[in-house]
C-alpha cells in the first residue's frame, strides 16, 4: 500500500514542478516578445530559478512516486542545502534591515530618507553607480511619478501627499527642506531668494522635466532603499514560513526513503527462490 509520506512529497513536487515550468515560460516569453528594462532584469533569474525548481521537483517525483532511493537521496541533499540557504538569508535580511530610520515630514504623512540612513551593504550593492541607472530605468518604466494626484482636495498640498510611497516621496518631488513652491504634481518653483538650503545637492539636482525630476537625488536613493527594506521585512516573514514548509517536506522525504526500503525489503522476501 502506498504510504502517505510518499504521496504528500510527490504531490508537493508536482505543484513545484508546475511553478518551475511557469517561471521558465515567463523567461522565454520576455526573451521572445521583449519588455521593459525591469522585465529584462528578471529574465535570467526566472530561467535559472525555474530550471532549478524543475530539476529538483523531478528528483522528488521520481524518488517518492517511483520509489527510486537514489533520486530521493539527491532530492533530500538539495532540500537540506535549500534549508541552510533560507536560514542564512533570513538572518541576513534581519541584519541589513534592522535600522528604523526616516525623517517624518510634519503634516504630510510620509517620511524622507537619505542613503546614509541604511546599512553599508544596501548602499554598496543596491544604489551604487553601476546599478542606479538600471533602477532609474525601472522607476521610469513603471511610471512611479505619474498619476500622483488621485484624490481630490481643497489645496494642492493635500492632493499630492496623501498617499505617497517612500519611493515617490524621494524621487517625485524635491525634499521638503528645499522650500520649493509646488505648482502641480511634479512641477515645483524655486523661490526667488533661492533654495532654503543652498549647500544641499538634492535641491540643485531637482529638475521639473519628467525624465529627470529627483531621480538622481540622494533622497530618491534613500526612498528606494526604504522601500526595499520594507519589502525585505515582509520577505523575512515569508522566508520563515517557507523554511518551515521545506523542513516539513525534508522530514517527509526521510520517511519516504524509509518506506521505499520497507517496500523493497518486502518485495525481496516475496520473490520465490528458484
Amino acid at each position: 500500500m502506498f504510504r502517505i509520506s510518499n504521496t504528500v512529497v510527490g504531490a508537493l513536487n508536482v505543484l513545484s514542478l508546475l511553478l518551475g515550468i511557469t517561471a521558465v515560460g515567463s523567461s522565454v516569453y520576455i526573451h521572445v516578445h521583449g519588455g521593459s528594462d525591469c522585465q529584462k532584469v528578471l529574465q535570467v533569474p526566472l530561467l535559472v530559478g525555474g530550471v532549478f525548481v524543475v530539476l529538483v521537483s523531478a528528483l522528488g517525483i521520481v524518488g517518492s512516486l517511483c520509489r527510486v532511493n537514489g533520486a530521493l537521496y539527491a532530492y533530500l541533499f538539495v532540500t537540506f542545502m535549500v534549508i541552510v540557504g533560507l536560514a542564512f538569508f533570513t538572518v541576513f535580511t534581519l541584519l541589513v534591515t534592522n535600522r528604523k530610520v526616516g525623517r517624518q515630514v510634519s503634516g504630510k504623512g510620509y517620511g524622507e530618507y537619505r542613503v546614509g540612513d541604511f546599512s553599508q551593504w544596501l548602499q554598496r550593492y543596491v544604489v551604487n553607480n553601476e546599478n542606479w541607472d538600471e533602477v532609474k530605468s525601472c522607476l521610469m518604466d513603471t511610471h512611479v511619478c505619474q498619476n500622483l494626484a488621485l484624490n481630490g482636495g481643497r489645496n494642492n498640498d493635500s492632493l499630492i501627499f496623501k498617499h505617497f510611497s517612500t519611493t515617490q516621496a524621494g524621487c517625485c518631488k524635491p525634499p521638503a527642506y528645499c522650500g520649493f513652491i509646488m505648482k502641480n504634481a511634479t512641477f515645483w518653483e524655486v523661490p526667488k531668494k533661492g533654495p532654503a538650503v543652498n549647500n544641499n545637492s538634492d535641491c540643485n539636482t531637482w529638475n521639473n522635466r519628467r525624465e529627470k525630476l529627483c531621480y538622481d537625488c540622494n533622497s530618491c536613493k534613500g526612498g528606494v532603499l526604504a522601500n526595499i527594506r520594507n519589502q525585505w521585512k515582509r520577505l523575512t516573514v515569508f522566508n520563515a514560513c517557507v523554511l518551515l514548509l521545506v523542513t516539513a517536506i525534508y522530514a517527509l522525504g526521510c520517511y519516504a526513503i524509509k518506506n521505499n526500503r520497507s517496500h523493497s525489503h518486502c518485495n525481496h522476501r516475496k520473490t520465490p527462490i528458484p
